[in-house]
């Protein structure tokens, strides 16, 4: 795999978006990474060892990214990669307005903007792979002191089970995948401003299995590492009003 595949990752200048292309990049795609920071991109066009496009643009401009979509028309995207996004941290009460929703613009609506254009274009060639970056946090039925954050990667999180139930009932070979990760060691810690006190994997690990999860086991809901997996198995039994106690106290431990 990887001669003349092409992949498109946003959110490609740090973190899990950074390490995909790294290894998608070792496979030998070609990449298109998508971030709002050009010294960056610049600086990883030059080190990644195979043919790679920057596009520096502010998704959260919905605008932007239907540009996005007309950039890409003819380039054959066998992978899409919806990793951009941020969150922030406080009561919802307090929470800048302009920055919630610069948040739902960005982890919602480009999200949900790619992934309908670029499934268009797969389901015509019964190929293709989309992997949606959201979060554990998907999994709770909110999340106190990080509201808007969670909720948007609840919206991450449905829409993609729903796809892949489309997908299925189409007999289709498009794979639609989830990532959920729990805590990563990456930049998203201090644009929210918390700080993890758990044991965090690191990006270059996450990046890997859900790549190999999603190419090779067409796996739908990707959640790295043990501990996330257990925490989602024991949710089903724990009441809404206990996760959102517990989801509390989470956020008030990270809080700096």
């Amino acid at each position: 795999m990887g001669d003349n595949m092409k992949a498109l990752i946003t959110g490609a200048s740090s973190g899990i978006g950074f390490e995909i292309a790294k290894y998608l990049a070792s496979k030998k795609y070609e990449l298109i990474l998508v971030a709002r920071n050009r010294e960056r991109l610049e600086f990883i066009q030059q080190k990644l060892p195979t043919k790679t496009t920057i596009i520096v643009m502010d998704l959260s401009n919905e605008q932007k990214v239907k540009e996005l979509c007309v950039l890409i028309k003819n380039q054959g995207i066998d992978i899409l990669i919806n990793n951009a996004g941020f969150g922030n941290y406080g009561n919802f009460s307090d929470t800048d307005l302009a920055n919630d929703l610069e948040m739902i613009n960005l982890n919602i609506k480009a999200v949900h903007i790619l992934t309908k254009y670029a499934l268009k274009n797969m389901l015509k060639n019964d190929s293709g792979y989309i992997l949606n970056v959201a979060s554990s946090a998907a999994f709770m039925p909110g999340g106190p002191l990080m509201s808007t954050y969670y909720a948007t990667k609840s919206y991450v999180y449905k829409l993609t089970q729903a796809i892949n139930y489309e997908l299925k009932k189409k007999k289709s070979n498009v794979v639609c995948s989830l990532l959920c990760p729990g805590p990563v060691d990456t930049n998203f810690n201090k644009v929210a401003g918390v700080s993890f006190k758990t044991s965090s994997l690191q990006p270059s690990y996450v990046a890997k299995y859900a790549i190999d999860m999603m190419l090779e086991k067409h796996k739908k809901v990707i959640i790295p590492g043990v501990q996330m997996k257990l925490v989602k198995f024991v949710s089903r039994f724990v009441s809404d009003k206990m996760l959102l106690r517990i989801a509390y106290r989470i956020q008030k431990k990270k809080a700096n």
